[in-house]
């Protein structure tokens, strides 16, 4: 009986793992089956008690407390709009802007058809029906609406139907109003370059001079005769930057004024806004190196313009995208890293410091906040460590802290317009997103989505738990990392080794955080017989500003030195053989698993580099310059951590990637790289994505790219 019942036990043991699915490289980067969802169109609406959701060419009203469907905001049925990308409601919800036929220009900027809905009269009329636009939208009033095209800025009167062109200038890689240029737009966030002031009779807008700025030529390939060039401004290290001006536009008069702005333009506006007085903005002064940040506020009318506050580094300042003006427009909430971690500042409108809100060896991480009636500022720290966040409000004396969020792993808010209810996304690392609705005070309202058919997808493919790890280098710096080992794991096996990696300023990729597809690819590695790791070296984020700013004029040293000794300690695993270790990664990733291949020769058998950065006088201003001056100022940080200077280096097998229409890392990067290579003599791989930009992505490509990489895997680790 008893070697009945372990036959029995080995026999269900073995058909548990045959019935097991396999993960198949279609379900991770082609179909939908193993995507986890989200809440689409989802947001609260004004009154508090309802929110919409968008349901196919509908948007769907419901109420927060019943869950029971409240109306519908919008049919696209009954006005013949069929299917529509993106919309954005009116202040006060009564007018609806949808954009159709979106367009890509760079990572964030498109341009579209947009079209206005009124939903008092059931209207739905084109914005400007002479050509796709960008950016288009309402006044606060909802009475008019602004749009950019053929850069210039216009706003056209929803009454009337006039159409007012405010600037006359723009051109093409010469001129841009109303919108941002590349660098902008990639580096410090400015997409849209024009606010509209609270009383609705103002706009702030942006000029770029792009004149002088170098251009960088994109080829794409279509099957004609000859490639289709694609010619755009980029400023890389050194190089010039756009002239920017800031001006104010006044609609009752139509009249522009200039905002004072300095005298020295070779810097950088980061940021426009106005407060809550329509007669003033305020602008955010970058020097060119960004170790000085100034705030000034300006007076609509007269462009003049007075400090209100100033930020120093000694390496760079950043952090500076929460700027948020308290409603009785007499104080205003900033974050800052000066005290070591970055923490929640209040000042008054003369730019006198009140009070330091938060304090801690650990950073605010995300403003999500102010409640004027609760008087409460709301945010999400690392208090409970790096790896997690979690959710806090405070008064704004500093005091009666509450934990908001209580499950351990990635906490994200949102609060509804009264801040009576929240919603709530939460994730772990095993665990894909939840999005719930919470009263404010704690009590479950509602789950929106629990995404419990993917929960079930992982038991049916027997994927193994993550598990973090840390560990402490020789040179006595604790680093933390995550693992995932074959869900039959046998501690008494040899697995080759496979770490990927990101690696850059300020980021993390070892976080209790669901990390969507790789989940699915690392498991499917670990299945195949793979140690799969992930390390958070220094320079990354969620560990203060000295741990992050330490890389400064020296990107890739420090980094590549803990990624060595990251394999190696992985590598003295008794599971581990550490004659097979790999490593990947993506753009500045790439260029970390270029470095580690070749500095690290000793150590690493293989690497994957995806749009790596191979020597940073290639990339672009703001970025390098922020993290490493400029070649002339730093000439040893860029030779000494540039992969291509040490190609002739290389003993394993290396993938290189790139995407001939990136517009990011450019493909120069790697074809400088091949050069290297081939005269070190130095054998390689390479993979050309033809028209693709820094992402990969569109149809198979995705699939196509990582059933080379995991073949790449298979074949050399």
């Amino acid at each position: 009986m008893r070697y009945c019942t372990v036959f029995l036990l080995a026999f269900v043991l073995q058909f548990n793992a045959f019935a097991q699915e396999k993960i198949q490289l279609q379900d991770i980067w082609y179909s939908a089956k193993l995507y986890a969802r989200s809440v689409p169109g989802f947001s609260f609406m004004k009154d508090g008690r309802h929110y919409m959701r968008q349901e196919e060419n509908r948007i769907v009203k419901y109420d927060i407390l019943t869950g029971a469907q409240a109306g519908v905001l919008f049919d696209g049925t009954e006005v013949g709009l069929s299917d529509f990308d993106g919309f954005r409601f009116s202040q006060d919800q009564t007018k609806i802007v949808f954009s159709t036929d979106e367009e890509a220009i760079y990572r964030h900027s498109k341009r579209a058809n947009y079209l206005v809905y009124d939903s008092q009269n059931k209207s739905l009329n084109p914005v400007f029906p002479q050509g796709k636009i960008r950016y288009a939208v309402l006044s606060p009033d909802a009475s008019k609406i602004a749009f950019v095209f053929d850069n210039n800025l216009y706003v056209k009167d929803l009454s009337t139907d006039k159409v007012t062109q405010i600037t006359k200038d723009g051109k093409v890689n010469h001129i841009i109003n109303g919108a941002s240029d590349w660098v902008y737009e990639e580096e410090l966030g400015v997409v849209r370059g024009y606010e509209w002031a609270p009383d609705s009779k103002k706009i702030a807008f942006y000029r770029f001079d792009e004149s002088e700025v170098k251009e960088y030529t994109l080829n794409y390939y279509n099957d004609d005769l000859y490639p289709t060039p694609y010619t755009y401004k980029y400023p890389k290290v050194g190089e010039k930057n756009s002239i920017v001006d800031l001006f104010v536009y006044d609609i009752p008069s139509g009249k522009t004024v200039k905002l004072d702005t300095g005298k020295d333009k070779d810097t950088y506006i980061a940021k426009i806004q106005w407060t809550k007085d329509p007669n003033y903005l305020v602008f955010l002064h970058l020097n060119r190196h960004q170790n000085d940040l100034k705030v000034f506020k300006a007076h609509a009318q007269t462009g003049q313009a007075s400090l209100l506050l100033e930020e120093k580094s000694k390496q760079y300042v950043d952090n500076y995208n929460n700027l948020t003006f308290l409603p009785n427009g007499k104080q205003f909430l900033w974050t800052s890293d000066r005290s070591g971690y970055n923490h929640i500042y209040l000042y008054d409108m003369d730019g006198r410091l009140r009070k330091q809100i938060t304090k801690g060896k650990w950073e605010v991480t995300k403003f999500q906040g102010y409640d004027a009636k609760r008087k409460l500022v709301y945010y999400q720290s690392t208090e409970h460590g790096p790896l997690v966040r979690d959710v806090y409000a405070i008064n704004l004396k500093g005091r009666h802290k509450k934990q908001i969020t209580q499950v351990k792993g990635w906490n994200e808010i949102s609060f509804s317009p009264t801040f009576d209810y929240y919603t709530l996304t939460y994730s772990n690392i095993n665990t894909p997103a939840t999005y719930t609705i919470y009263e404010n005070g704690g009590k479950l309202v509602r789950v929106l989505e629990d995404n419990q058919p993917i929960v079930r997808q992982i038991q049916s493919h027997g994927c193994a738990p993550v598990e973090f790890f840390k560990f402490k280098t020789s040179e006595g710096v604790s680093l933390n990392g995550y693992m995932v080992k074959p869900p039959d794991f046998d501690p008494n096996k040899k697995y080759p080794l496979f770490m990927y990696l990101y690696g850059g300023p300020g980021n993390q990729q070892v976080v209790d955080q669901w990390m969507g597809p790789f989940y699915w690819w690392f498991q499917m590695l670990a299945q195949k017989g793979y140690i799969v790791a992930c390390v958070d070296n220094r320079g990354t984020g969620g560990r203060g500003a000295e741990f992050k700013k330490m890389t400064y004029m020296q990107l890739g040293h420090y980094e590549t030195i803990d990624q060595i000794e990251a394999a190696k300690y992985l590598s003295a695993k008794p599971f581990i053989d550490e004659k097979r270790t790999g490593i990947f990664g993506w753009s500045y990733g790439g260029y970390m698993s270029s470095l580690c291949i070749l500095k690290g020769n000793d150590v690493f058998e293989t690497a994957i580099a995806v749009a790596p950065v191979t020597n940073w006088k290639w990339y672009d201003s703001i970025y390098t310059e922020r993290f490493m001056r400029t070649e002339k100022e730093n000439p040893s940080g860029y030779h000494d951590n540039s992969p291509i200077y040490f190609a002739n280096q290389l003993k394993g097998n290396y993938l290189l990637v790139h995407g001939l229409a990136d517009d990011n890392v450019h493909f120069q990067n790697s074809a400088e790289m091949a050069r290297a290579l081939v005269e070190a003599n130095k054998q390689y791989e390479t993979y050309i994505y033809t028209n693709k930009n820094h992402g990969i992505y569109g149809g198979v490509t995705r699939l196509h790219l990582f059933t080379k990489l995991t073949d790449f895997i298979l074949g050399n680790l």
